[in-house]
């Protein structure tokens, strides 16, 4: 399966999780049957095209450690599901998501504006802007 874990720094396993999906400058898509990881920069693309960009990976799923209720939305709507991030470190979140220990993010855990501190997750190395 392909899991993407948004990042600030690409660093595979040892990665700190970003602390939002649209403010995160890489995601690491992870192959979590082989354990191969994938680094893909971001350039502030539009969340259309970073969404597009995870289809075309065959991501089926996203760690977070915060999203906007749209990205959400849209991630939904494409099939991939959205976990809300345990723990500090990327390779943390795929033990507890193999564990089955991660939970699903909900309409009610997404970010309903910008500017605000994340309650959830585990916000490292992004800074606190939806």
């Amino acid at each position: 399966m392909n899991v993407c874990i948004p990042v600030n720094e690409p660093q595979h396993g040892a990665s700190p999780v970003c602390a939002h999906f649209g403010s995160a400058p890489a995601f690491l898509i992870v192959n979590t049957e082989v354990g191969t990881y994938q680094t893909v920069v971001t350039g502030g693309q539009h969340m259309c095209g970073a969404i597009g960009t995870l289809q075309s990976a065959h991501v089926e799923s996203v760690i977070v450690g915060g999203i906007g209720m749209g990205a959400l939305n849209r991630l939904a709507a494409a099939g991939i599901q959205v976990f809300a991030a345990q723990h500090a470190t990327v390779d943390e979140n795929l033990a507890a998501l193999k564990a089955g220990q991660l939970p699903l993010m909900s309409l009610d855990g997404a970010c309903a504006h910008h500017g605000h501190g994340h309650g959830h997750g585990q916000g490292h190395g992004c800074g606190e802007r939806s």
